[in-house]
């Protein structure tokens, strides 16, 4: 099923040269799906970072980020 939302976000994301990030999938989470480029701690450090610059509202949103190997 096409997600367009997900997809316009992860446009977004690379063209603000947020590395790393296949594709996200949104909805009441996001999804994201990271590339093999980023070892473990990277990839902790560019979701956390994408979920506090991009996708939340810090003033109204609270978050928290999951990492499945």
């Amino acid at each position: 099923m096409l997600d367009a939302q997900g997809q316009t976000i992860a446009d977004a994301l690379r063209r603000m040269q947020y590395g790393g990030v296949a594709d996200v999938r949104q909805g009441k989470y996001f999804l994201l799906t990271l590339d093999d480029s980023l070892d473990a701690t990277a990839a902790e450090a560019e979701v956390d970072r994408i979920a506090r610059e991009v996708l939340t509202n810090p003033v109204i949103e609270e978050y928290t980020t999951r990492i499945d190997r």
